[in-house]
């Protein structure tokens, strides 16, 4: 079922393409169509678009159609159990059977429920033919409008979600999906409510299964020596993307295990002690840390590993290279924890479509990738070349939502990889390390008949999210879900608590939360909530959840429901992303044509590096200080009611910010935003650097703005999350999109023998060429080669913060008025410092000097308060934040150029 599907590539759209048929009579019994006359009204070519299925069935009465209303026009619903209704000469050729429809009015309720159909004509179903509802929903239906003489003026097919919830939803929501054991005994349930028949194909038997009624629920006992068995469904159903009833052989998407390739789910018991490593039950956890405390790491499980010659050759790139706890990754992650990172955060684990699982079936760049040039064309087409058939992706193309991926497991084919992924987070937990698991349930790989499509096949047209016409949504970058829809919305709480429950997930980030509702996220926290260590073996409202707010695609502006996005989930305790300082920080937009735009971290103004595109030296001086009034906002935790002096000196709330027409500060409390400054999208923290700072910047300095540029995170109010390898300058060689770009370009160096990744070569062409001619100048750069003094200066310096913000309890402020009363900018104002900021935190004076220059700040009101650097970098490893002095006289603050010094009062 695994394919060359991509995250950034174009999805395959789904059409719900819909057939006409004829009128009948009365008595239900079909009659012939009427002969139209070259004077009698038809349809056009539009009204009669078989393609599209734009009439949407809401509830088991209701349908709202977007038709021209026409007052002598008759509605009815023509279904066909076995398909087969087209047209012909603008007549339907067959009309077994039908709903009759009245005109009525959207209620309240249903707009509310429905917003963009809230100007929808709708139409009720005739009482009289109501019984026949679900029979129809079991195969292809249209939606026709006549004229009193049975011309047909239009016909569409019709979308089902709204009924197929009302119906079923309140049933099968509360039952118990996929393979559920008791006492050794599995019972197979699946949803699949428009099935004409379901089967399992139970490694080469076929057994029939029993559809419940109320719920749409098949389901099957076995007995127990099923267990372990490979099983599909034979689902037979009407699908509207190939207009015709077909017979799927699909897996289960309750699958808990697979066979490789994800060909075959199978019948497995999570809570069989077989599959739990030793003391997997009583399995202790570092401490908790509360989500406003957070400091996480973003990191793929093959990057960590793949080019790390210190772990075995059989583990590179596998779940198992946690367990390797003497190899350089696995010290680094503990020298991490020590300092203060509480969380791993793993880029997606569950099965996804795009990589061969077994090891043998994976391609390997064909070429010796070390002999090309550093700016040579050569690496990216050789690694390119092999790119659909290699062992790399970032996995955002989920298959099965709650199975461990089996590419990185030693053996892909059967259980092995629960257990090593359970060994993983044991490893990770031993570390020291909690777990958060990215999660990716507002799109699919496919849709459709597609191999890689499942949810698809066995409800058409129910889990992805159709638009107006009928077809599937693609805004996510691929087969948009529909977690609006109540048993896709199940799926996500069922597959969390899952992972929560059987694999002691930590934490979850969901990919695109704001295409998720609002109420979906918090049904998710309240299942977690409900987690008790004694029923379930874990502390679910211990457990973490924050994710990407993002606001567009059809669903924006709350368009369909109330979303999950950053102003919406303030005051949830589920933050989101920020990308406010994030932009600030580094300088202008990751969509910028022109990667040079600087920032406050990269020397706009006070370091300019010659883009036009900064424009002149009074507009950069401009820019750099509003991008200093975003960071403000960024260090309160992004609050939207803190009030502080911006720039112009004039007094504004964080909500009163600009941020390219938005708020800039939209939290309600300092745990409702995620401060980053890198991730796995777009260049690397040192990749961004390398565009803007000048090119002459030497490697030490570049590895100072680095330190700078990440201290705006950890230091700030509520969580931050970096990059793994970011403390280390990582590169990846310019790559802005690197989800398929191999280990060549995407590999963390632990060692700085290694190298940080920069000067591989020109990165892939699909989604860097425009930014070739930027990149290739700079590839060849000796100062853009750190050596071991650098990066480990940096990775040192960027501990020393760590350090200091887990020592200090004012940086895990709970509340908006703690943050309020304890923190000020008291320089801020008209005569503020360009490429300066000065943040007191109660005892705590921290300036950020991001200009190339030593900087005084005088703070008359701290004039004859003793003030000293704090202890940790007084005697840390950073020579040059040693150099930051305090005279008490004056109230003067000494920082040297590109440093970010603390300082404590005695």
């Amino acid at each position: 079922m695994r394919g060359s599907g991509r995250r950034a590539a174009a999805a395959v759209v789904f059409v719900l393409a819909a057939a006409f048929v004829q009128p009948v009579a009365a008595s239900g019994v079909a009659r012939p169509a009427p002969q139209s006359d070259a004077t009698q009204a038809s349809g056009s070519s539009a009204d009669l678009d078989l393609s599209a299925s734009t009439a949407q069935w809401i509830d088991k009465d209701t349908v709202a159609w977007d038709t021209s209303a026409t007052a002598a026009a008759g509605y009815r619903l023509v279904y066909a159990p076995d398909g087969g209704i087209t047209v012909k000469d603008g007549a339907l050729s067959r009309e077994d059977h039908w709903l009759r429809l009245e005109r009525t009015r959207l209620t309240d309720a249903q707009k509310a429920k429905y917003p963009q159909l809230k100007d929808y004509p709708a139409f009720t179903v005739d009482p009289r033919d109501r019984d026949r509802v679900r029979a129809a929903l079991t195969g292809q239906i249209i939606a026709t409008q006549r004229l009193a003489d049975g011309t047909l003026l239009a016909a569409t097919g019709v979308q089902t979600q709204g009924v197929l919830d009302d119906l079923y939803a309140a049933r099968a929501g509360k039952a118990r999906l996929g393979a559920v054991f008791t006492h050794g005994t599995p019972t197979l349930s699946l949803w699949a409510p428009t099935a004409q028949s379901v089967a399992l194909d139970l490694d080469g038997t076929t057994v029939p299964l029993t559809r419940d009624a109320a719920s749409g629920v098949w389901s099957v006992t076995g007995e127990k020596s099923w267990t372990g068995k490979p099983y599909r469904y034979v689902v037979k159903v009407w699908a509207p993307s190939v207009q015709k009833v077909v017979t799927n052989k699909v897996t289960d998407p309750y699958s808990v295990a697979l066979t490789a390739d994800s060909a075959r789910s199978l019948i497995v018991d999570l809570d069989d002690p077989k599959l739990a490593p030793k003391d997997w039950q009583t399995q202790p956890k570092p401490k908790a840390v509360a989500l406003n405390r957070a400091q996480i790491q973003e990191l793929h499980i093959r990057d960590f590993s793949a080019e790390d010659t210190t772990v075995p050759a059989a583990d590179r790139g596998k779940y198992t290279a946690f367990t390797d706890t003497a190899s350089a990754g696995s010290k680094h992650l503990r020298a991490l924890a020590k300092a203060g990172i509480s969380y791993v955060h793993l880029l997606p684990a569950f099965d996804f479509a795009t990589v061969p699982e077994k090891t043998a079936d994976q391609a390997t760049p064909g070429c010796d990738l070390s002999s090309y040039a550093a700016d040579s064309d050569q690496q990216q087409a050789c690694v390119t070349a092999s790119a659909a058939k290699d062992a790399y992706n970032w996995g955002y193309d989920p298959l099965h939502y709650t199975v461990p991926e089996g590419s990185y497991s030693t053996d892909p084919d059967g259980t092995r990889r629960t257990v090593e992924f359970r060994r993983m987070v044991q490893s990770l937990n031993n570390s020291g390390l909690r777990v958060v698991m990215d999660v990716v349930y507002n799109h699919t790989a496919a849709s459709g008949e597609d191999g890689n499509s499942v949810l698809d096949q066995i409800v058409p047209g129910y889990y992805q999210r159709l638009l107006a016409d009928g077809s599937v949504a693609n805004s996510t970058c691929c087969a948009n879900t529909a977690p609006e829809n109540a048993m896709m919305g199940k799926l996500v709480v069922d597959s969390v608590v899952t992972w929560a429950k059987e694999y002691k997930v930590d934490g979850f980030r969901f990919d695109l939360m704001g295409h998720h509702p609002k109420a979906n996220i918090l049904a998710v926290r309240k299942a977690l909530d409900a987690l008790t260590p004694a029923k379930d073996g874990v502390d679910g409202k211990k457990i973490i959840l924050y994710g990407e707010g993002w606001n567009f695609g059809e669903v924006a502006n709350d368009a369909r429901f109330v979303q999950a996005t950053q102003a919406n989930m303030a005051g949830t305790g589920i933050a989101t992303f920020s990308d406010r300082a994030r932009d600030a920080v580094r300088g202008g937009s990751p969509f910028d044509s022109d990667p040079g735009v600087q920032g406050f971290a990269s020397g706009l103004y006070t370091d300019p590096n010659g883009s036009a595109a900064n424009g002149t030296a009074a507009e950069q001086k401009a820019r750099l200080l509003h991008y200093q009034d975003l960071i403000k906002v960024g260090l309160t935790g992004n609050l939207s009611r803190y009030v502080f002096t911006d720039s112009d000196g004039k007094q504004v709330k964080g909500s009163e910010v600009d941020y390219g027409g938005a708020p800039a500060g939209y939290a309600a409390a300092p745990g409702d935003a995620v401060a980053y400054v890198d991730a796995h999208d777009n260049e690397s923290l040192y990749d961004a650097l390398a565009y803007k700072l000048p090119s002459a910047t030497s490697s030490s300095d570049r590895a100072r703005m680095q330190v700078l540029a990440e201290a705006t995170a950890a230091l700030s109010q509520g969580p931050a999350l970096y990059q793994a390898g970011s403390d280390l300058l990582r590169s990846k060689s310019l790559d802005r999109n690197s989800f398929d770009s191999g280990d060549w370009f995407n590999a963390i160096h632990w060692d700085c023998a290694d190298g940080n990744g920069f000067g591989r070569g020109l990165p892939p062409a699909a989604d860097n060429e425009s930014k070739w001619p930027y990149a290739k100048p700079l590839l060849g750069l000796t100062a853009l080669q750190p050596g071991c003094a650098q990066i480990q200066a940096a990775t040192s310096a960027y501990q020393d913060l760590l350090k200091i913000r887990s020592m200090e309890p004012v940086f895990g402020l709970a509340t908006a008025d703690a943050v309020q009363s304890v923190l000020s900018f008291p320089l801020s104002g008209k005569d503020e410092t360009p490429g300066v900021i000065t943040m007191e935190l109660g005892r705590l004076v921290i300036v950020f000097n991001a200009t190339p220059g030593t900087q005084d700040q005088r703070i008359t009101a701290l004039a004859g308060t003793s003030y000293a650097l704090h202890p940790v970098q007084a005697h840390g490893s950073d020579g040059t934040v040693r150099r930051s002095s305090y005279d008490p006289g004056s109230g003067t603050f000494t920082v040297p150029g590109r440093t970010v010094a603390v300082f404590r009062a005695n």
